[in-house]
């Protein structure tokens, strides 16, 4: 079988062929319902589809960028197009009409801007003001005249529309006519209501099958509804009423003023307004891989394009479905997301066991109409036919297509959906969101966390700690430690020192609702901020009175940020700070007491080099602040990367998470390798992974210049013992990323914040973005997003992984141990006795019960700790394992027994007599098959342990299906016997049906004690398999 799976049913859980896709499609060819089936798999038709619109766009786009000069040299010559204006815009104050303002920036039309009197002209015009942005009391007439800022998307599926995709199972529409054929036949020859019976049971059971698949699906697809509601949640800054604000990029309106920073979104089209060293990744809309750098020259912004380095302000001008990147989401909704490896093998699985019992079903349904031609023919009776003879094959029919309905596991690929959808819901409420479904499935397979230092091991509370400035180390507790500070220092070092805090910064001090100072940014610069304040410095004040220049922004390959700055007395100064050392050796010079620079020793680099390694031994992030004056006024928009003097060197206290020790112990313990790849300093890193049980003594440290200057033999050999990287470039995180999964076969999920990280995350087989601190560009690369940035949180996703994986496990063990059993006693009885055991209604029943109600009873089951006790699961390991085959079989062989005992020896065992002893001893052998599923159910809450109990009562939907399956039973049995073709047991009959079915579970307890698996777990990484003994039971 698993050889049949990897030829035609094995796909990558990201990335997958389009020729891998369509391969598994046309290889599965026992489909009951296809409509169903084939609901939540992507559709390569639409997607196909989206991607022509998709190039059409960029085409658009290109030739508005190529073709713009002549084109509006033109339209200059010839007169531009009137747009005209609506009288309710014009009443409302506006002087623009929404299509010509949108026209503008999609056509990226300069002359157009500039003919409405520029970025002022157009401010006027959408009736903002620049400084203090919307008032909220516009808000509303603003989306009535120009739109709102969302996407037309595809209209929720109701329940009728689940009920309906029920209904198309081509067994049941068989079974159906059936049915009605059957009453036909029934009501003539048998009389009313006796001939209606047969027929009516049928139709009951089926309306019955369809209304808890419909119900089941409806519940999974609002599942599903609330996750991408979830998914759509992206927030932006924005200046309305005159102060800075954060909304939801659905609330924007036309004429508010964007803050966009690095990892950003471009939320809506827009035009610029101000801002340093700005990059925008246009290759999504235009096609184009060159980012675009946006200035007063070339100000359009175009919605749903990425800010790759830099900080500004826009404009929004245009939203919504006037934007191209509204039309082409409407689009690109409609493809869907990739299937999961999983639902793509178990869709392989019911195949082969489809093809399986459509032989078994044509064979019984032979075998009985066989069977029964040579008896009439015996009794010479071949020419005498009657309506009951009919009644008698039709019966024989629906039988044989009842076998079909049980035998073809239509729920194993849907129970796979099922579990997913649960564990995401569950997972959303444990702030983890799940952006792809496989990503759930996959993590419960990782071996190997690469996770970020700051923030996910962190708490992300970042304070100075302690600082060393004018030869002197002090420690920071609060504004009787800068009280102290000021009294130590000169006021001219102080002005130096507070310059340098507020200039060279992205983030700002702006004032709340309440006129309290908030500060908006990172918590690295925040931290500094905090500190700034608390020397009595004014971040306002500071502002005002000198002018940034130019800015060379942060980000996680330079390590640093420069600005240059002309200050009041016409002097141009640039401050730079960042990584430590990388600063250090910027800087030939010192700040002294008196506040004038001096000459940088080798012995004063070497003692603070020392101070920079203390810090960082106490697990402090350090960086440096420096400054020089620009003495070339001729290159003032050059900043320096040389000749600095040095101000002052930070530690900055960020402690590590409550709780973030026991979860790496439990990763380590579940044979989940943990490395620390950070930006900061090693003896940080160190002390940091030492505190958290990631670095042990038989780990290697090492710093990602060494890294990448490695051969790819030397990287070989030492990774493996890699548990920390530190001063790490994002190519360093890819490259390691890339070797695990590549020379090792590791299953990695590797975390990430920043844009640059953006590429590991896609490579990674898990990619983990940060909520609170990750971009809107890691995060659209990435597969989960962490929403506390927790690393506990990670763990979780992946207990929830392994159980997801595991729960399938057991309802894959659940029905093929019902199909097994079904079928052949089914083809059996037939061969022996002529008749099958079972009604087309009593099938119907078992498959209700080990299809959708098996699923929601053991693909939702919570994961346990014992699960994260485990080793991950490889990537070549079959699923359906050796342990499960033993089960299966050891379970099938039992309940043949039981049955073939009961239906041979029965009447004599249960001492019957009488004319209902047949209908009596069929009942029975119903019941008693019921009652074997119901307590081989609770046998496979548990593959491998003995102890099938534990966590059982935390189940709440395995106990509720449980009751309710008793329940209908016992209704079933007692009073719809005229349906069911069941009769009345007596209580006697009750307890010998669920002992019968209960001796199975001391059968599973025999049966978990035989041994099949061989060999032991154990990683390159030397993490051992799991332990023997008494944890067994």
């Amino acid at each position: 079988m698993e050889r049949y799976l990897k030829k035609d049913f094995d796909v990558q859980s990201k990335h997958s062929s389009e020729a891998a896709l369509r391969r598994w499609r046309s290889a599965v060819t026992i489909v009951k319902n296809r409509r169903r089936r084939f609901r939540d798999v992507a559709n390569l038709h639409m997607r196909s589809e989206a991607e022509k619109k998709k190039l059409k766009i960029q085409e658009k786009i290109r030739v508005a960028l190529y073709v713009q000069k002549a084109a509006l040299q033109f339209i200059d010559a010839g007169g531009r197009v009137d747009h005209g204006l609506s009288e309710e815009a014009r009443e409302a104050g506006f002087g623009i009409d929404p299509d010509e303002l949108a026209s503008i920036v999609r056509g990226h039309d300069i002359m157009g801007l500039k003919a409405h009197g520029g970025l002022e002209g157009l401010a006027r015009k959408v009736h903002v003001s620049l400084d203090e942005g919307v008032k909220s009391s516009d808000i509303a007439m603003r989306q009535n005249i120009y739109g709102l800022n969302r996407y037309t998307e595809k209209p929720s599926r109701t329940f009728l529309m689940f009920v309906w995709d029920a209904l198309h199972d081509l067994t049941l529409i068989i079974l159906m006519i059936c049915a009605v054929i059957s009453i036909g036949v029934g009501l003539p020859t048998e009389g009313w209501p006796e001939g209606m019976y047969s027929g009516v049971g049928i139709l009951v059971s089926i309306f019955l099958v369809v209304l808890v698949t419909a119900i089941s699906d409806y519940r999974q697809s609002l599942q599903f509804r609330d996750l991408d509601k979830e998914k759509k949640k992206i927030f932006v800054q924005v200046t309305r009423d005159g102060y800075r604000q954060k909304i939801s990029i659905y609330d924007l309106v036309v004429g508010d003023i964007v803050h966009l920073s690095i990892g950003d979104q471009v939320p809506a089209d827009g035009v610029f307004i101000s801002g340093y060293s700005l990059l925008i990744d246009e290759s999504g809309m235009s096609g184009e891989s060159e980012p675009v750098h946006i200035s007063e020259e070339k100000p359009f912004f175009l919605s749903g394009t990425k800010v790759t380095d830099g900080s500004g302000k826009m404009l929004v001008t245009t939203v919504g479905m006037r934007t191209e990147w509204g039309k082409l989401m409407e689009t690109l909704t409609e493809g869907g997301d990739d299937e999961t490896p999983l639902q793509v093998k178990l869709n392989g699985v019911a195949t082969i066991i489809g093809k399986i019992g459509l032989a078994f079903a044509v064979l019984t349904f032979v075998v009985l109409v066989v069977r029964f031609l040579v008896e009439k023919a015996l009794r010479k009776e071949f020419t005498d036919w009657s309506s009951s003879d009919a009644l008698t094959l039709l019966n024989y029919f629906a039988i044989a297509v009842t076998i079909i309905v049980v035998a073809v596991p239509e729920g194993l690929p849907l129970a796979v959906t099922l579990s997913l959808a649960f564990a995401m819901k569950k997972l959303m409420k444990e702030k983890a969101l799940v952006r792809h479904l496989s990503a759930c499935e996959t993590m419960g397979s990782a071996s190997c966390i690469c996770t970020d230092k700051t923030g996910t091991l962190t708490t992300n509370h970042m304070v100075v700690h302690k600082i060393w400035i004018c030869g002197k180390a002090e420690e920071i507790k609060g504004s009787e430690s800068a009280d102290v500070l000021k009294s130590e220092i000169s006021g001219r070092v102080s002005s130096i020192l507070l310059q340098a805090i507020f200039q060279n910064t992205s983030s700002e001090v702006v004032k709340d609702k309440d006129g309290k100072n908030t500060i908006l940014g990172t918590p690295t610069e925040s931290a500094l901020l905090e500190f700034g304040l608390l020397l009595g410095g004014n971040f306002d004040a500071q502002r005002k009175e000198n002018k940034i220049v130019e800015v060379e922004p942060f980000n996680s390959v330079k390590k640093k940020m420069s600005v240059l700055v002309a200050l009041p007395d016409g002097r141009i100064r640039a401050f730079c700070k960042g990584a430590s050392e990388i600063i250090l050796s910027m800087c030939n010079k010192i700040v002294n007491y008196d506040g004038e620079s001096i000459p940088l020793s080798e012995v004063q680099e070497r003692n603070i080099t020392d101070i920079i390694n203390g810090f960082a031994s106490e697990a402090l992030r350090t960086l440096c602040l420096a400054f020089k004056d620009v003495d070339d006024p001729s290159n003032e928009n050059d900043i320096p990367t040389y000749g600095y003097t040095l101000i002052m060197v930070v530690g900055i206290k960020d402690p590590t998470r409550p709780g973030v020790k026991d979860a790496v112990q439990t990763c380590l313990a579940a044979g989940i390798a943990v490395r620390m790849v950070t930006g900061d300093n090693i003896n940080t890193a160190k002390a940091i992974a030492k505190e958290c049980g990631i670095l042990t003594e038989d780990g290697l440290a090492i710093e990602g210049p060494e890294f990448h200057s490695m051969s790819l033999e030397e990287m070989r050999e030492i990774i493996p013992r890699i548990q920390v990287m530190a001063r790490s470039l994002p190519s360093d995180k890819h490259t390691l990323v890339t070797h695990l999964r590549k020379l090792y076969g590791e299953v990695v999920a590797v975390t990430g914040d920043g844009t640059n990280d953006a590429p590991a995350l896609h490579e990674a087989d898990i990619g983990l973005a940060m909520g609170i601190a990750g971009t809107e560009v890691a995060k659209e690369n990435a597969d989960v997003i962490i929403m506390d940035d927790n690393f506990a949180t990670i763990v979780n996703v992946a207990k929830w992984g392994r159980a997801v994986y595991i729960n399938i496990q057991k309802f894959v063990q659940f029905q093929l141990t019902v199909n097994v059993v079904a079928l052949v006693v089914n083809f059996v009885s037939a061969c022996i006795t002529g008749s099958a055991p079972f009604t087309a209604v009593q099938l119907l029943w078992v498959n209700l019960i080990m299809d959708t109600l098996g699923a929601l009873a053991l693909a939702t089951e919570p994961p346990n700790d014992a699960l994260m006790k485990r080793p991950p699961v490889g990537r070549s390991v079959s699923f359906i394992t050796k342990t499960m085959w033993r089960n299966i079989i050891g379970q099938s062989i039992y309940q043949l027994i039981v049955i073939g005992v009961i239906s041979v020896y029965g009447k004599r065992l249960l001492r019957l007599s009488g004319s209902d002893a047949s209908d009596i001893i069929d009942t029975f052998i119903f019941n008693t098959f019921v009652f074997c599923q119901l307590f081989n159910e609770i046998n496979s809450r548990d593959i491998e342990k003995i102890n099938i109990f534990r966590g059982m009562f935390d189940s709440w939907i395995f106990i509720i299906v449980m009751v309710c399956t008793v329940a209908f039973q016992i209704i079933i049995v007692e009073l719809l016997g005229t349906f069911a073709s069941t009769v009345p047991q007596s209580w006697q009959l009750w307890i010998l049906s669920i002992l019968i079915g209960a001796v199975g579970m001391p059968v599973a307890v025999v049966l978990k004690c035989i041994p099949v698996e061989t060999g032991s777990f154990k990683q390159h990484d030397d993490y051992e398999a799991l332990p023997s003994g008494p944890e067994q039971a």
